[in-house]
């Protein structure tokens, strides 16, 4: 069952979150590429340039790059300065698209025949987590200047709507998912930004999303919270919570009623918790999720395989601990050219990936 959104069956196809430890893009495609749903991988070990949230500042006014400090300026005089002049250039097709010098890595996976995949995927930081991120002059964050964030909610919105135009001259199932780990921040009494009004504004924010209504989070996760935010394809970290709350069991029932898709982050991606897993007991775990929700509810466990996709749990820039039997740990040296720590804990978890998808197809007979 899929929406009229969605062209596609979850059937626990494998995809991964966009970021990337890679130095080598075309080591990096080569991973990407050979996943069921492959994606355009973000790489800021590459360039500062290809960080998810420069990517997104691209002609936001505003708004200038540090590479040297690798970090992101935003000051209020030159936003009023050149806002007439982004108001100007909001036709224009180029001021919502990734330039190469923005991710020459897109560009490179735009280069490449996308047309046989089921799907293929894009990602945009999402204006949550911008806003959060994202400080003025006076160390202020976006998100609480209200003219700003209304600007960064339809900015981003117009970026993610044009990437998916340009993903799906490749593919006609393509998607773009909004990576927002700041919704996992909402929740704080400190935030100064709710969760009810961070959800009246994505619901607001995804209603005018041409494509998939897709996000992804894989900080602690609220999911009858995200199931509800108005998306159509959910991803998550599923690995953190270890046993599905018969309280989650609902919301998870609604979603995929409506024809929903989730992407479980089932594969840990340290090493340290990586070694201790295998693709067998991992996809235990999630049919032991998926049992708890057709024991609670109407969606039988076929119906919920059909529906999802099978995923890492987190991006990995950081290795925790060493590499297998290598014995070399993160920040070791290696000889040039050599896949570092962080890069083989990726490689080793999408093959467990594709090794749980491989069980969960058999086991259901998709």
């Amino acid at each position: 069952m899929t929406t009229a959104n969605i062209g596609f069956k979850g059937n626990c196809q494998t995809t991964a979150m966009g970021i990337m430890p890679h130095t080598d893009i075309d080591r990096a495609l080569e991973l990407s590429l050979s996943l069921d749903i492959p994606f355009w991988p973000q790489l800021p070990n590459v360039s500062y340039y290809e960080d998810m949230y420069v990517q997104a500042s691209e002609h936001f006014p505003g708004i200038t790059v540090d590479t040297e400090e690798k970090k992101l300026h935003f000051d209020n005089a030159r936003f009023e300065k050149e806002l007439p002049l982004y108001s100007e250039k909001m036709a224009a097709a180029e001021t919502f698209t990734l330039s190469g010098e923005y991710s020459a890595v897109y560009h490179r996976f735009l280069d490449k025949d996308l047309h046989a995949y089921s799907a293929i995927r894009g990602q945009l930081i999402g204006p949550v987590s911008f806003g959060f991120r994202v400080t003025d002059e006076n160390n202020r964050p976006l998100i609480y200047n209200e003219e700003v964030k209304t600007l960064v909610f339809d900015f981003m919105q117009r970026k993610v709507n044009a990437q998916c135009r340009e993903l799906k001259e490749k593919n006609r199932n393509a998607f773009v998912w909004m990576d927002e780990p700041g919704l996992g921040w909402v929740f704080s009494g400190l935030s100064g930004y709710s969760d009810t009004r961070a959800r009246q504004d994505y619901q607001d924010f995804l209603g005018g999303i041409t494509g998939i209504r897709s996000l992804h989070l894989c900080a602690n996760v609220n999911l009858p919270y995200l199931l509800g935010m108005g998306t159509e394809l959910l991803s998550f970290d599923a690995y953190q919570i270890q046993l599905m709350p018969k309280g989650y069991v609902a919301a998870v029932a609604r979603f995929l009623a409506g024809g929903g898709i989730i992407s479980w982050g089932i594969v840990p991606t340290d090493s340290a918790t990586l070694e201790q897993e295998t693709p067998e007991r991992l996809a235990g775990l999630i049919g032991g999720y998926w049992e708890v929700i057709a024991a609670n509810s109407d969606i039988q466990l076929r119906q919920i395989a059909e529906q999802a996709l099978v995923a890492p749990a987190r991006c990995c820039l950081k290795n925790i601990g060493k590499v297998g039997a290598s014995g070399e740990t993160a920040g070791g040296s290696c000889p040039a050219g050599a896949p570092t720590s962080e890069e083989r804990v990726v490689g080793m978890a999408f093959e467990y990936v594709k090794s749980v998808s491989r069980v969960l197809r058999e086991r259901f007979g998709l």
